[in-house]
């Protein structure tokens, strides 16, 4: 039994990705704040839903899924209800594996993952990492779960704030990048619909080929930068305006900001 504890936005692309996956209805469950929220998930995907303490009991798998704000509050409610032979997935924000093990108090194995929104089609980028409690077992059924949803990636915790402000968020500066970049075709006289489609599927179709050409992406993109040309033209202007280092130092904000959320 798997319990999804704060089944909000991401929750719930779990949740539905579980499903897609092949995992039955009836072996999971949800929990929520508002009665509205969970008569909707029974309704949409035919699950449970319980109150946190009565998933916790009921459930060999907990994935805490709520706002790293009120991460200490569900803890303090579930310890009672958390023995040492369940597997305990923390997916917030921030939120340490020794965090979530303090507050069970007991030896609990736990995983920490940070994933993102592309899992709702199935394209997330999942990282994970280990507790002290946790093994190669525990591992490999987190990655059980989540591989379905997209990729799975291990990697050390110290690393995983950076994970956090990398890919955790990283979908969030390339909707941006989209949304600049249909302005720009607007700017230049294309209507909003054809400049969205255009710019839509030159990232899609660079992203794919990256991923699967093998090829850096410093030589992908000199493969279209002509000398004199149209892209070396806007390069320039993209370095002139610091947009490189304007990244370096969104994505450093990112990872500081979540380490704030946790000690907060």
């Amino acid at each position: 039994m798997i319990a999804i504890l704060g089944t909000g936005k991401m929750g719930e692309a779990l949740l539905s990705g579980l499903l897609r996956a092949g995992v039955q209805p009836d072996d999971i469950v949800a929990t929520t704040r508002r009665p509205e929220r969970a008569r909707g998930l029974r309704e949409s995907y035919g699950v449970r839903t319980l109150s946190n303490s009565e998933a916790a009991k009921a459930a060999d798998t907990l994935i805490l899924a709520v706002k790293p704000q009120d991460m200490a509050t569900l803890l303090a409610e579930i310890a009672p209800y958390v023995p040492a032979d369940r597997l305990v997935i923390t997916a917030a924000a921030g939120i340490t594996t020794g965090f979530v093990e303090q507050r069970l108090g007991v030896e609990v194995p736990v995983v920490r993952v940070m994933s993102n929104t592309p899992i709702r089609f199935d394209e997330a980028m999942s990282v994970i990492s280990a507790g002290a409690h946790a093994g190669e077992e525990h591992l490999r059924r987190t990655e059980e779960l989540l591989r379905p949803v997209g990729k799975v990636l291990r990697i050390p915790e110290a690393q995983q704030d950076a994970a956090t402000a990398l890919s955790g968020s990283g979908p969030a500066y390339f909707f941006y990048l989209v949304e600049a970049m249909v302005d720009a075709g607007i700017l230049l006289g294309m209507p909003r619909a054809a400049a969205l489609d255009m710019v839509t599927q030159s990232i899609v179709g660079a992203a794919v080929m990256l991923r699967d050409s093998g090829e850096h992406p410093v030589i992908l993109r000199e493969a279209v930068t002509s000398p004199g040309g149209t892209t070396i033209a806007a390069i320039a202007e993209l370095e002139r305006h610091s947009v490189r280092a304007a990244f370096l130092a969104a994505i450093e904000a990112a990872r500081d900001r979540g380490r704030e959320l946790a000690s907060g």
